[in-house]
């Protein structure tokens, strides 16, 4: 799986997440782009990813993320 593939999974997971069906990622893409992505959504967002991807992400890992490329990097890393 190579980051592409991975952003295109990553969008499906956003918009179940966050509900809306017009978002649209980028690795560039931060929390302040998505109105809903607050602490809990974050939340829901990495456990639909760790579920998705079959992997762990640790805490301090989550909490690091400035956009959306760095968690395909995580991910890339991890599978």
């Amino acid at each position: 799986m190579n980051q592409e593939e991975i952003l295109k999974t990553l969008n499906r997971i956003f918009v179940e997440v966050f509900d809306d069906k017009d978002i649209v990622i980028n690795t560039a893409t931060t929390a302040s782009d998505i109105v809903a992505w607050d602490s809990l959504n974050h939340l829901h967002l990495i456990n639909n990813i760790e579920k998705h991807f079959k992997i762990k992400i640790k805490a301090a890992e989550a909490q690091e993320f400035n956009n959306v490329g760095e968690i395909c990097e995580i991910i890339l890393n991890k599978i």
